[in-house]
């Protein structure tokens, strides 16, 4: 039970409370997350995340207090419907683990198209309970300051669940009223508030003797918030970062008063706009608080996703949307070098200013030490393992010798690559929660009847277009002697953000009319934004068009 072949992580702890049933279903730099149940109980399944102390204090320079700071503000905030719920925590030696509930739905932005974002009712229902979720942290004295895609996944009814207190700090004391500011620059460039930046700027430009400066972090949480709403009406960020002198876009939308040029907001509704706008306010003492937000007209309408306990209100009607709006258009142009290669140790964050270090819960990995041991997808034609409760996914009726079309025509994941994407009938008849229709695997998949040896440069060649640099795999894989190939990516992303993961190329359990393999071509990232790396696959997939199987 140690870690991926070919690192040096120590084996995982014994004597847990629970027994693990999954590989990794997800990763972090020095953390893994597997599925566990109690002992000597049948459920239910909860999340175990594994954090490496080792790794975690030497590369991702974690001190041991905020490792223990990150548990108890957690603890602190549970429980409410869209945090996440903190159960129990452990650590031996080498390992500190955190027992928390599954988010069974999975990523959220893992199901929401690049560059298109998603209808307005469903970003209003995400954004609500995005709310909600922040709204609770800030009453119990907590400021996330870690809020973007990464950090939002969803349960088995498709309801926002906030994850991940790793920069999580307590700003005030609620017995004494005192409030304190902050000083450590955190977070996400595409999602930082500017002031973090100025006071990190300031603050590294003192004289001996001068007093530090700091921010208001319940602000800058509401600053993360309004991106977050703007990427799910929109599909992408506004700007790289909030940085006049480094971002067009930014100095575009200050010099502008918040009507800059860029065609990206005019997809953002009229009445979602003053809201947005009031949320991405530079002065502090103009932003909306909290309480301007909950009271704004676009945030009040009438929605008919949320009940009136701020849940989903049909989850099935809101799965089936969301399913619906993701689509690989194969006629689309793909623009070459879309990507950046990542640039090695010029960019590493070491050689950045000490200000400019941003605290982050996934620092820069060695490549090796990245988890392959990850957990596959139910999958048409594979066993279902008894650790799994069955979901519908499973139960897909498979018949090798049937045309392989019509076992497509079953598989949710599939229906992004139709002219017009919809969902499975069989599904829909069948559903009874939000996860009968979307599954919680990553839908960056697809498959292919091509042999290793044709997908493979097929595979290269679209990264090399793309400007993604990957290593070659060895003859043997490339001759198909290889059950299963990966191919490891490290790049930036579009925002300029580090994207890094892997391909994976496996031979399925299953044929085609003709005696043929089928393989499952599988995009697993470890670390990044999932909008960018959506993207990555979109284009890849475009690139690949004539070795992708589609249903009819």
């Amino acid at each position: 039970m140690g870690g991926p072949p070919g690192s040096q992580v120590a084996p995982l702890p014994a004597h847990l409370p629970f027994r693990l049933v999954s590989k990794t279903i997800g990763s972090g730099a020095y953390a893994s997350i597997r599925k566990a149940i109690p002992l000597r109980e049948s459920g239910p399944v909860i999340a175990v995340k594994f954090i490496n102390k080792e790794h975690a204090f030497r590369a991702g320079r974690l001190r041991p207090k905020q490792l223990h700071l990150e548990l108890g503000l957690h603890k602190s905030v549970c429980p409410h419907d869209n945090i996440i719920r903190f159960l129990t925590h452990g650590e031996d030696t080498a390992w500190v683990w955190m027992a928390l509930e599954l988010a069974e739905g999975g990523d959220l932005f893992d199901k929401i198209e690049a560059d298109e974002g998603v209808g307005e009712d469903v970003a209003h229902f995400y954004f609500t309970q995005l709310c909600s979720a922040i709204s609770w942290c800030h009453s119990k004295g907590v400021a996330h300051r870690d809020i973007k895609p990464e950090n939002m996944l969803l349960d088995g009814d498709g309801n926002l669940k906030l994850a991940d207190f790793g920069l999580a700090t307590q700003f005030h004391d609620l017995k004494t009223g005192g409030k304190k500011i902050c000083g450590m620059v955190c977070g996400s460039p595409p999602y930082i508030a500017p002031e973090i930046l100025a006071v990190g700027n300031t603050n590294h430009k003192r004289k001996n003797g001068e007093d530090k400066i700091g921010y208001d972090p319940q602000m800058t949480d509401i600053w993360s918030c309004a991106i977050v709403l703007f990427v799910l009406l929109v599909g992408n960020t506004p700007w790289d970062s909030p940085v006049m002198q480094e971002s067009y876009e930014y100095h575009d939308y200050v010099t502008s008063k918040g009507k800059p040029q860029d065609e990206l907001w005019t997809k953002v509704p009229n009445e979602a706009l003053s809201l947005v706008r009031g949320m991405l306010k530079v002065s502090t003492t103009e932003r909306f608080a909290m309480h301007d937000i909950r009271k704004h007209p676009w945030f009040t309408r009438r929605n008919q996703h949320l009940n009136e306990k701020g849940k989903a209100a049909n989850s099935v009607n809101l799965a089936t949307q969301m399913l619906e709006s993701l689509r690989i258009d194969f006629s689309a142009e793909v623009p070459a070098s879309q990507q950046t290669p990542w640039p090695g140790d010029a960019m590493d964050i070491d050689s950045q200013p000490g200000w400019l270090k941003f605290a982050s819960t996934q620092p820069e990995a060695p490549a090796a030490e990245i988890a392959f041991d990850w957990e596959a997808p139910p999958r048409l034609g594979a066993g279902v393992s008894a650790s799994q409760p069955l979901t519908n996914h499973d139960r897909i009726p498979t018949n090798l010798h049937h045309d392989l079309l019509t076992q497509l025509s079953e598989d949710p994941s599939m229906s992004q690559f139709s002219a017009t994407p919809s969902v499975p009938l069989s599904l829909t008849q069948q559903a009874q929660q939000f996860k009968d229709i979307v599954p919680s695997h990553s839908l960056a998949r697809f498959l292919s009847i091509l042999t290793f040896a044709q997908i493979l440069p097929m595979l290269l060649s679209a990264l090399h277009r793309l400007n993604v640099p990957v290593a070659a795999p060895p003859q043997s894989a490339m001759e198909g002697k290889e059950p299963v190939v990966s191919l490891r990516i490290k790049t930036l992303d579009a925002r300029q953000q580090l994207l890094q993961g892997n391909i994976v190329v496996e031979k399925l359990n299953m044929q085609t009319q003709g005696g043929g393999d089928v393989l499952e071509v599988r995009f697993i990232k470890a670390k990044g934004d999932p909008l960018g790396w959506r993207r990555m696959f979109k284009q890849v997939a475009i690139l690949c068009k004539d070795g992708i199987v589609v249903p009819h």
